[in-house]
């Protein structure tokens, strides 16, 4: 396949008018077959979102393969074609059953299962947002890798609480084998940098479920800013996060470090009405979804691909930083940039059309046409 006439998206985060060659499903130098005009469309790597919960009616949690397949399809459709799916705070034996379903998930169509994102339950209770209480547990380090074995290694981010008993040898026993964010969280900027400084590297849904940024306190977020090596991310719905603090957040992490998610729940993609996340009754109004029980935020009910769009067009991202931070970054941020994130060479051929008012022109996965806009 070639593809013609279009600006692409380097490794430099610039727009370069070209064109792109896929064979046998990867990024090459040249190919024959099909040849797409693009209409002098943005090309963009196929976004990949390391930390959402469903769509389209559907959890990760519901544990069965007719989720993980509904929930691929839906996103690769919205040119998601990278997917993190998250766990939530549920019994070790839940967690279980849903990490053995993911592990031997063979997937036929819709986006890569790439991974896993186990946001719970190593949380703290003071900020378990909309997690449920009941099933909070310390972090439990053989309980994380035996639920890894069941997942085939699928598990490539997990959450846990920095001031809660056992997180810092969870960290250090932890570090080389997956990648550990901080959330849920009331933990300071001293025992977080500590965290950060031991092989920590995330920060989850950065502002949401942890303390504030102030100039006496500056919690996690100052500790996050201070670690250099620490990706952060944002979900820019437009509910979450104030479109000023989304960019004073660019301008202090650099687009190098802010990861774009969408932290979607099963509504996404869905009519109002009552839902759940995490066993826990929500209420999706518009483009806000709360708990019933308490009115905490639950989740968001937008796509990645939309939050990107959010981003640039009402938050005033440039387009360039926002389309880093929704491929390149969250492919580094889980240990995907090798085969994901980029346009390059040998690389999986998943690229995005954009028209110049964003809108989606095409979505290509491993270098086959599976969205066609006229």
């Amino acid at each position: 396949m070639q593809i013609k006439n279009v600006k692409v998206f380097t490794e430099e985060k610039q727009f370069q008018q070209g064109e792109i060659a896929i064979a046998d499903g990867v990024f090459a130098k040249e190919a024959d077959g099909e040849v797409i005009d693009g209409e002098g469309c943005y090309a963009i790597p196929g976004m990949i979102d390391v930390h959402f919960h469903g769509c389209v009616g559907y959890d990760f949690c519901d544990g069965t393969e007719e989720a993980i397949a509904e929930i691929a399809k839906y996103e690769a459709a919205q040119g998601v074609t990278t997917i993190v799916p998250a766990t939530m705070t549920l019994p070790e034996e839940t967690l279980m059953e849903i990490s053995k379903i993911a592990g031997n998930y063979k997937a036929t169509e819709g986006a890569d299962l790439a991974g896993i994102n186990m946001e719970g339950p190593f949380i703290s209770p003071g900020k378990k947002g909309a997690q449920a209480s009941t099933h909070i547990v310390k972090p439990d380090i053989a309980m994380f890798r035996r639920l890894q074995e069941a997942a085939n290694g699928l598990y490539r981010l997990v959450d846990i609480a920095p001031e809660v008993d056992g997180a810092m040898e969870f960290i250090e026993e932890l570090k080389e084998e997956v990648n550990i964010s901080f959330a849920h969280t009331l933990a300071d900027y001293d025992i977080a940098k500590k965290g950060y400084d031991l092989g920590a590297n995330h920060a989850t849904h950065l502002y949401n479920a942890m303390p504030p940024f102030s100039h006496r306190a500056p919690g996690v977020i100052g500790a996050a800013h201070d670690s250099a090596h620490c990706m952060v991310e944002l979900i820019t719905d437009g509910v979450h996060i104030h479109p000023s603090v989304v960019r004073t957040t660019f301008d202090m992490f650099g687009d190098d470090r802010v990861v774009l998610i969408s932290d979607s729940m099963r509504a996404t993609g869905m009519p109002d009405g009552e839902y759940t996340l995490g066993g826990q009754a929500v209420q999706v109004r518009g483009n806000r979804a709360t708990l019933v029980e308490g009115g905490a935020l639950a989740g968001s009910v937008t796509n990645l691909a939309d939050c990107m769009r959010v981003a640039v067009k009402e938050m005033q991202i440039p387009l360039e930083s926002a389309v880093a931070a929704a491929t390149m970054n969250p492919a580094k941020s889980v240990g995907l940039y090798d085969k994901y994130g980029s346009i390059t060479e040998g690389k999986v051929g998943n690229v995005v059309l954009l028209r110049e008012d964003l809108s989606l022109k095409a979505v290509i996965q491993n270098g086959r046409v599976i969205r066609w806009e006229e």
